[in-house]
């Protein structure tokens, strides 16, 4: 089974011994956890990041930073699992565990990228208020799969990898304060919307990246660039 990990964040400047030594817990992670890694990288800060509201026929475009959050996504990855215990082990490897949190949700369905090369990648998160962030394999979920699936026909193979998201009553969060792992059911912060899925996105520039996650049948996508620095 397959589990997405978004790395949350406080986003600050690091120092160059920071940024150094930030780099290595991240080499030696991956080191140890290769086997199990489908797909990850680091993202760029959210003053280069995009906000798209209100969905594809009324889209109110937002330019980060997002200040209503102390604390944001910085990263992601996608673990190969036998089960949650498993993926859980992993994300509490992550060096963002020590200062921020994991959250660790499992994947509808197999995640599987295939870069196309066009130009600059993009991550982008898709949210839903609760009401509206169906279960899947219910009506109401697979009526918005089927605007997804019209969505995948539109945009081709600008979009290179993404999955739909379980409920948020099957994720859990993990942190790491003092050696210790904190377990904490449910996302890292309980906002006003919750994760319900995410896109890959290949685009030749900002502009088009924007105009591609318009598309997307959400209520609000965070549209992140990918840092390029993981080597994934």
């Amino acid at each position: 089974m397959q589990y997405l990990a978004l790395l949350i964040s406080e986003e600050r400047e690091l120092t160059p011994d920071e940024r150094s030594a930030g780099m290595a817990a991240y080499q030696n992670f991956h080191a140890k956890a290769a086997p199990a890694i489908r797909g990850g990288d680091a993202l760029l800060p959210t003053a280069a990041g995009v906000r798209i509201a209100g969905g594809p026929d009324a889209p109110v475009v937002t330019d980060g930073p997002f200040a209503e959050a102390a604390e944001v996504a910085c990263g992601y990855y996608v673990f190969e699992a036998d089960n949650l215990d498993d993926a859980l082990a992993l994300a509490r490897d992550i060096p963002a565990a020590q200062h921020g949190g994991i959250e660790v949700w499992p994947i509808v369905h197999a995640f599987d990228p295939e870069w196309s090369g066009r130009g600059a990648h993009w991550l982008a998160l898709l949210q839903e208020p609760p009401a509206s962030a169906f279960v899947p394999g219910t009506p109401e979920w697979e009526a918005e799969a089927a605007r997804h699936g019209e969505f995948a026909a539109a945009a081709g193979d600008h979009i290179v990898g993404g999955a739909a998201l379980r409920e948020s009553a099957t994720a859990t969060t993990v942190r790491v304060r003092d050696g210790q792992a904190l377990l904490t059911d449910g996302p890292y912060v309980e906002g006003a919307e919750i994760a319900t899925g995410f896109y890959l996105l290949d685009a030749t520039d900002r502009d088009e990246a924007v105009k591609l996650a318009a598309m997307i049948p959400a209520s609000s996508v965070q549209l992140r660039r990918l840092a390029g620095v993981s080597g994934l």
